[in-house]
């Protein structure tokens, strides 16, 4: 019955300002606006596949993670210097100061992670082959393939 998530919702702080960054800085249409609330909606990917709420919310806003799926090669061949051309700061799961992308062995997935202007936590991901290996935590890509070559 379920094939997966077709749409999530994160609070912003300034619904103009979301619909900038998301649309000019990110490259997601803008797909309606509600003139009656401060709400917006955008396309993400290719023909309709996915889409995103903007609800802007002036007091309390509450900040949430979602992750954008990406292919592996993006991940580890670009996405440091996409963000970083959109003056984001990348960072990894670990949060150790390293802009690396990170594998999570338990799944696999490769991951990096950044924030839009009002600190929800976006990540680019991408599931690896191969098999979950959890004992190995959360590591770099080339310590993840090291330990492939040594199955």
């Amino acid at each position: 019955m379920i094939k997966g998530i077709y749409e999530t919702h994160v609070q912003v702080s300034n619904l103009e300002n979301a619909i900038g960054f998301y649309t000019e800085v990110l490259g997601l249409t803008l797909a309606h606006r509600d003139e009656t609330r401060p709400i917006a909606f955008l396309w993400v990917g290719e023909g309709k596949e996915f889409m995103l709420g903007l609800w802007e919310q002036k007091e309390n806003l509450q900040t949430r993670h979602f992750a954008f799926s990406s292919s592996k090669e993006d991940i580890l061949n670009y996405s440091v210097e996409f963000l970083e051309n959109k003056n984001l700061k990348p960072y990894n799961f670990l949060k150790n100061g390293s802009i690396e992308p990170m594998v999570f062995a338990w799944m696999p997935a490769l991951a990096i992670y950044f924030n839009d202007p009002d600190g929800n936590q976006l990540e680019f991901i991408s599931i690896l082959e191969g098999e979950s290996r959890p004992e190995l935590g959360v590591l770099s890509y080339e310590e993840w393939m090291k330990q492939a070559e040594n199955l």
